[in-house]
């Protein structure tokens, strides 16, 4: 039996205009590689035709699987679903917007074969807006001083593990999950390159500002506690501030007599403690939250149907649009 060298993991979330033209490049790459490999897409509750054109897909070729969820999970319980699903000794994980340029596998699969367990491909910044481009690099900055690992600016999905990696990968159970900072946090020899950043083929991205945003403080707080630590320092700095202002009141008092205390003061400082306060609470709220959230133990998504299922029920049986599946964490 021929051994599987290669998997493809495809998260997709509404790409029915691109996924054709993405799955014809994909295989245009790989094929010259000689190489064994198969595509695993995972839509991402779709509310287009994107799981339609994966059933397609899948019928045609043996090489294509796919799993569809019973709703929006998130791109990070698709790529979860896509590495489960792999088999194949190297596994790439990249979109199906064609902004992953398909004609860099290859190249990923060559470095693999030097013995690398990670492959990166890493992306400039051209054609990006200035304010994007600041942020980003300010965004980086900061994680690279906050965060228990090493997460580089323009490192993202588009990369190569071995199947260790992957095996590594999976054995981790948490619910919050930030992928680069878990493909940063277990190792192994990485090699990367930089490529030209590439417009996506068509639609609109699904990343717009508040998702962003709420993506980046899930990088923070992931992979780090330092936001916690800093609260105790806050408030040991403005321990020690009251105290010496405290003691400067005193000695006024003593030798100037009693004075009458500022309005403008007072009100500064209780404005300005109690908004530390607030973001104080928000800070371990958000902790709590995660604990909470993990404590529940969910399973990270639902399974609608997979091309296994459609097959498993010949013509006139259950539809495979009920069957759903719990996959639920070790």
């Amino acid at each position: 039996m021929t051994m599987l060298q290669v998997s493809i993991v495809v998260p997709c979330f509404n790409e029915s205009e691109v996924i054709r033209t993405f799955h014809k490049a994909l295989i245009t790459a790989l094929e010259p590689t000689r190489q064994t490999f198969e595509i695993c897409y995972v839509d991402d509750g779709s509310n287009d035709r994107t799981r339609g054109h994966l059933s397609d897909l899948a019928r045609m070729d043996p090489r294509v699987r796919y799993t569809s969820f019973s709703r929006n999970f998130g791109k990070e319980a698709a790529m979860l679903a896509g590495l489960r699903m792999s088999r194949g000794d190297a596994v790439v994980l990249m979109d199906a917007d064609l902004q992953h340029p398909p004609e860099l596998v290859p190249r990923m699969l060559e470095l693999h074969r030097h013995g690398y367990d990670q492959v990166i491909a890493q992306r400039d910044r051209a054609g990006e807006n200035a304010l994007r481009t600041a942020l980003s690099l300010a965004y980086y900055r900061l994680v690279r001083r906050c965060m228990e690992v090493h997460v580089v600016d323009g490192a993202g999905d588009f990369r190569l593990l071995s199947r260790r990696a992957v095996n590594s990968v999976l054995s981790l159970p948490e619910s919050n999950r930030f992928s680069k900072g878990i493909f940063s946090w277990i190792g192994f020899d990485t090699a990367s390159f930089t490529y030209r950043n590439v417009q996506r083929a068509a639609g609109h991205s699904k990343w717009g500002g508040r998702n962003l945003l709420n993506y980046g403080i899930d990088g923070l707080l992931s992979f780090n506690s330092r936001p916690l630590r800093l609260a105790i320092h806050t408030g040991l700095c403005l321990f020690l501030s009251a105290l010496v202002y405290a003691l400067w009141i005193i000695m006024n008092v003593a030798l100037n007599g009693v004075d009458a205390p500022g309005y403008t003061t007072l009100m500064t400082a209780v404005v300005a403690l109690s908004g530390i306060q607030l973001a104080t609470l928000g800070i371990i709220g958000e902790y709590v939250g995660r604990i909470y959230h993990e404590a529940k133990r969910r399973p990270h998504y639902v399974v609608r149907e997979t091309n296994e299922t459609r097959a498993a029920f010949p013509a006139g049986g259950p539809s495979s649009t009920t069957v759903a599946q719990a996959r639920s964490e070790p």
